[in-house]
């Protein structure tokens, strides 16, 4: 195996590929696509491109059901001004079946428009002979067949052949003519299928089904690269102009999905690791038409998160594969983002932007920027740092970072045993050992806690948030300064501890009432390197405690709403009711990951 094989074993079959209409079903590699738009008449507008998680009033509300991660089965419920409707697909011999039901609609039926069409530039035909549409593409023929009442609609803004049917009973489209009858009885025996794999995770099957779902309906076809991969979310993906991937968020896509999908894990951690910059480290974002942040990276877990993947799935190639990437990437912060003490900082460096878009442009080589690498943005830990304009870091010895980077090295040393580069090893173990020693000048005994020291004057910061945490990742924590850390602040209610944890910033903070992003809110990957990290300083009751609370916090607003949250309220546990907080982001499901991986541990 290597990754051109795998990629072409992916691209392939029928799935929610289109990343603009979660109501487009397309089949790879010929890019012949089934695209559903609606007509409802309270309004003079066809909803052509339906996605998770919009706010306006107006838009429509979509609550996504359990789907399979190959598009064999998908559902869902969607809300749009008056029209309501539940809809169904299953895929059986490689043919695509759609049943659309309506639940209400208003004064007049609305019409479904359905689009034939080929996308990302595909070679092929598509005719429509009187209510008939077929596809010609790639030595394949497709057809369309439907249940529905035809309808005559001229004003549909559709620039490909489509036919239209009325939205006023139960309905079919399908590449293979069938009943109404036949292609429930199709949906139903996958139906049992995938609830019989979900339910195989027992009592964490409710949230596994949340993750997997999440994760699921967020990937799609990147034709830039010919790839399929997993951004944070279909609306971020617009918002971008095709697709965009984050560094840490793209990685805990990959572990999500190792849990049963080796394929799309490796798929996601070799599509983020191959965005390594010319200077030799994984970008805050890599995006279209190679946009990316060669200013600045992310938090190092890339390595860890591979790690993950290969004791799950153990295929040497793999590694071979990110692993020269990950390397660099790890000498990238000890050449860049390393006092002479040892300590960690972030930063970010100038660099001549390629197109002067706003990206390439602002926040380049300042404050913002280093804060930005964090990809804690706005965290009132970084509040009144300064900024070394030489050294291009933020004056702040950051212990997470610290935390996180000691966690790197202990995974490329792995790495490097199980791939046989040992004249490596020792240059790790050196970087490991050095990042320790510095780390352990952190801590503060009267606070009991490794703090974040402010380089310009000495002093320590008492704004800790969970990355404090990650200072477990030092096998130089000692057994006292451990049940300090956990007794006084994890289980400390007036910092961590709570019906909601953890908060991105102890709650005793004055920033924590802002609940705004990262001052205040509850995000699932600090949840999860929290837990990482506790989990390696061997705290079982701790690792107990974070996972069951974690898992109830994702099943709150799931349950009710049908959302995996980017982040958090931390006084009620809601995502819906926070400024900025995307519905449907799938590294909320970490949530749920940390108390499967912690299953599996006990």
């Amino acid at each position: 195996m290597n990754y051109e094989i795998l990629r072409k074993n992916t691209n392939l079959g029928w799935n929610t590929w289109n990343t603009r209409n979660v109501l487009s079903y397309s089949h790879l590699p010929e890019g012949f696509t089934i695209n559903l738009c609606i007509k409802d008449f309270s309004c003079n507008y066809v909803l052509r491109e339906s996605l998770v998680g919009r706010n306006g009033e107006t838009e429509e509300k979509i609550f996504p059901g359990a789907r399979t991660y190959d598009g064999s089965l998908t559902q869902l419920n969607l809300k749009f001004r008056e029209l309501e409707i539940d809809v169904k697909t299953a895929v059986k011999d490689d043919e695509q079946y759609i049943i659309v039901s309506p639940l209400k609609h208003g004064r007049r039926v609305p019409v479904l428009i359905i689009e034939a069409c080929l996308l990302w530039g595909k070679d092929g035909n598509i005719t429509k002979n009187g209510n008939k549409i077929f596809g010609e593409c790639n030595g394949r023929r497709f057809e369309i067949f439907t249940t529905g009442t035809l309808t005559d609609i001229k004003y549909t803004a559709s620039l490909s052949p489509y036919i239209a049917v009325l939205l006023d009973k139960p309905l079919v489209i399908s590449t293979k003519s069938c009943t109404l009858d036949e292609a429930t009885e199709i949906f139903k025996a996958e139906k049992v299928k995938l609830d019989a794999k979900n339910n195989s995770y027992g009592k964490h099957s409710e949230s596994y089904t949340a993750m997997k779902t999440c994760l699921a309906w967020d990937t799609i076809y990147d034709p830039e690269h010919d790839r399929i991969c997993s951004p944070v979310s279909r609306i971020w993906n617009v918002g971008w102009g095709g697709y965009v991937l984050f560094d840490w968020d793209t990685y805990f896509a990959s572990i999500m999905a190792s849990v049963e999908n080796k394929e799309l894990a490796q798929l996601n951690a070799i599509a983020i690791t191959n965005e390594v910059t010319e200077k030799g480290f994984i970008p805050n974002f890599g995006s279209v038409f190679d946009l990316k942040s060669r200013d600045r990276s992310q938090p190092p877990v890339g390595s860890f998160a591979c790690l993950e993947i290969y004791k799950r799935w153990p295929e040497k190639w793999f590694l071979q594969q990110v692993y020269p990437a990950l390397l660099k990437w790890n000498r990238f912060f000890s050449d860049y983002r390393t006092t002479k003490e040892g300590y960690l900082c972030w930063g970010s460096d100038p660099y001549e932007p390629l197109s002067n878009r706003p990206e390439e442009i602002n926040c380049i080589g300042d404050w913002l920027g280093a804060a930005l690498e964090s990809g804690l943005d706005n965290s009132p830990m970084y509040d009144n740092t300064s900024f070394d304009e030489k050294t291009n870091m933020m004056m702040l010895a950051d212990v997470g970072l610290m935390g996180l980077y000691i966690m790197d090295c202990r995974s490329l040393i792995e790495m490097s045993r199980i791939l046989g580069e040992d004249e490596i090893i020792s240059e790790l173990e050196a970087r490991k050992e050095r990042t320790e020693k510095a780390l352990a000048t952190l801590w503060d005994e009267d606070f009991g806690m490794f703090l974040n020291k402010d380089l310009t004057n000495g002093s320590f910061s008492k704004r800790i948030s969970p990355t404090n945490f990650y200072a477990l990742h030092s096998d130089l924590v000692t057994e006292a300064q451990k049940r300090r850390i956990m007794d006084e602040h994890f289980y400390n209610p007036e910092e961590f501890w709570g019906d909601y944890v953890l908060p991105s910033i102890a709650r005793n903070d004055p920033a924590f009432p802002d609940q705004e992003y990262w001052r205040g809110c509850i995000w699932a990957p600090m949840n999860y390197l929290a837990y990482t990290a506790i989990k390696h300083a061997g705290l079982k009751k701790e690792c107990d405690d974070l996972a069951a609370k974690s898992e109830e916090l994702l099943l709150k607003e799931w349950r009710s709403q049908g959302h995996v949250h980017e982040n958090y309220n931390a006084y009620d546990g809601m995502g819906c009711n926070l400024k900025r907080s995307d519905k449907f982001y799938h590294w909320g499901g970490l949530l749920a990951y940390i108390a499967l991986d912690n299953e599996e541990n006990k």
